[in-house]
């Protein structure tokens, strides 16, 4: 093969995938309101998912591309697993339509005849609509006749392989013959990161004569196990669900692998019926086309009445730390039919709830420079964990209506939302340290000694800690009270004389702030929480007022400073 040949090759190639290229992100833009409503139905059920998977492949014609937006809705928590399970299916299947217009239309057209129009009215469409959805139409159209264009020059430069590269020699030699043309398939689709260009090289190919249909199947089935590489790169850094999501693809692309390589004979036959039946006999890329199509609605076969079991067994892989302990250990739905149960588990997981509250906002306090991203990873946990409680909470108001356990639910859900706004403190606190800080002197001092009162504090509301009080929580919360504002006039006179810059001291003070409201949170959460302890146990707990609003406190403390 010569050198012009080869670049030929590479060309159509080339030009192929800028067809690809433009052709999905053109229909993207084009049909952005009909993908979100597909999207939305997908929600429903799994059937809905794998219509929608479908659907949504055709019209932009990148399986990549869906794959890579339903693992970018399950990581943001948009998707179930078993939602995204439907679209993945439905997405393989519906990226068989490239597979149809290569066969249909490649081999049946004047390629140019197509080509030429298409380029013609999309670029005047882009050019006159720019990034508009006219505009985004034009790009597709343009994109199909680059794509025709790409599939031209592979026919042509096929062609003359033939003779160069005799493939047909290393055919039908058996399980070897067959592997090595699987691989081949794997290989072309990683480095062209599509598996519609290595579709279409393998259909030119055996168009061309240059492979017999049954290499060329393998190919086939190689392109679907390469295509797997995408789902790898779009997890990197991802989140554990979208992990599980892009295993789902992987998993059925092997699966369908497998089968179709062990079943290959039986296939090629029926495809060969098939074929003769819809009046294609002899034409390979039609072959090929209902090859596909066969193995991807075999793979569905297969998997579909196991997609339960394959959901539960992906939900145990890829377990993180965040969301080990963001999955509640105590809730049960089958002990709220007993309410006194019912409340013992929801007290454990709020007082579970409280300990991982605490070692945040310690970690917050006592972190010379604390990790925003494990201070969000705490937040999410808090957050997803008063999510499950509140829940929790309203199953039990829906199965007793004695009033012995419906009195405690609303201060058991005031003790979840304290809870979480713990973490919001940290998370502030944690993003506001790189700033907050101050020369060596008398305030560095008074910081760091409320510092430390706050930590014991902090340690202090545990409910189980011992020597627990309320009258002795609240005496430690007046100290601490006390201590801050007379930091945070401190704070404001160095404002004032000009010690401290106005940026340097506003930052302060918001710091200060965040840890105010961290700790009023804590003590609050642990007097309610202690007083469901007390009534769920039949003791009379202590009636007095809860802590006051730090604004409040705040504000007459200042007022009371102004005057003295």
């Amino acid at each position: 093969m010569s050198a012009t040949g080869v670049i030929a090759f590479l060309g159509g190639i080339g030009l192929f995938l800028l067809g690809m290229k433009l052709m999905t992100e053109g229909l993207k833009v084009a049909a952005g309101d009909t993908l979100r409503t597909l999207l939305a139905a997908a929600t429903r059920s799994r059937l809905r998912g794998l219509l929608s998977g479908v659907l949504i492949t055709a019209m932009v014609q990148s399986s990549t591309a869906v794959i890579f937006a339903t693992i970018g809705f399950v990581n943001a928590g948009l998707l179930s697993l078993g939602q995204a399970v439907g679209i993945i299916f439905g997405s393989n299947l519906g990226t068989t339509l490239t597979s149809w217009i290569v066969a249909l239309l490649g081999f049946n057209v004047d390629l140019q005849a197509l080509a030429m129009p298409a380029i013609a009215i999309g670029m005047a469409l882009w050019v006159v609509f720019g990034t508009r959805q006219q505009g985004a139409l034009g790009q597709a159209l343009v994109g199909f006749g680059i794509f025709f264009l790409g599939i031209d020059v592979l026919k042509d430069s096929f062609a003359g392989i033939g003779d160069a590269i005799a493939l047909d020699s290393w055919a039908g030699k058996g399980v070897f013959s067959l592997l090595l043309f699987i691989a081949i398939g794997v290989v072309m689709t990683l480095l062209m990161q599509s598996s519609s260009a290595a579709l279409a090289v393998t259909l030119t190919a055996a168009a061309g004569g240059l492979i017999p249909l049954s290499a060329a199947a393998a190919m086939v089935i190689g392109a679907n196990v390469g295509t797997t590489s995408t789902a790898a790169f779009a997890v990197l850094g991802a989140t554990a669900p979208a992990k599980r999501a892009a295993s789902a693809h992987v998993v059925f692309n092997l699966i369908t692998a497998v089968v179709a390589t062990t079943m290959l004979p039986l296939l090629l036959w029926l495809v060969v019926g098939i074929a003769g039946i819809l009046g294609f006999p002899g034409q390979m890329a039609t072959q090929l086309a209902i090859f596909h199509t066969l193995t991807k609605l075999l793979g569905i076969a297969i998997l579909w009445p196991f997609t339960h079991w394959l959901v539960a067994f992906l939900e145990t892989r890829f377990r993180s730390v965040e969301e080990d302990q963001s999955r509640p250990r105590y809730l049960d739905t089958n002990v709220l039919s007993a309410p006194s149960l019912a409340v013992d588990a929801l007290l454990l997981e709020l007082q579970r709830m409280s300990d991982l509250a605490r070692d945040l906002g310690r970690a917050a306090i006592s972190a010379e420079h604390p990790n925003q991203e494990q201070m969000e990873a705490g937040r999410r946990i808090l957050d997803k964990l008063n999510l499950d409680i509140s829940e929790f909470i309203s199953g039990i108001a829906h199965h007793t209506g004695e009033s012995r356990v419906t009195d405690l639910l609303p201060d058991a859900l005031r003790v979840g939302h304290y809870l979480a706004e713990i973490s919001e403190s940290a998370v502030e606190m944690a993003r506001l340290q790189p700033r907050a800080i101050l020369a060596e002197g008398e305030l560095v001092e008074r910081r760091n000694q409320l510092w430390m009162e706050a930590v014991q504090l902090l340690s202090a509301t545990a409910p189980s800690a011992d020597g627990w009080s309320e009258d002795g929580l609240r005496r430690d919360r007046e100290q601490f009270e006390q201590a801050y504002q007379g930091l945070k006039v401190q704070l404001l006179r160095a404002g004032t004389k000009g010690t401290l810059s106005p940026r340097a001291m506003a930052v302060l003070l918001e710091h200060l702030s965040a840890l105010h409201r961290m700790v009023d949170q804590a003590v609050k959460s642990s007097i309610y929480l202690s007083r469901i302890i007390a009534q769920h146990q039949g003791r009379d707990p202590v009636a007095e007022d809860p802590p006051p609003d730090p604004a409040v406190v705040g504000a007459a403390a200042d007022a009371e400073h102004a005057r003295g």
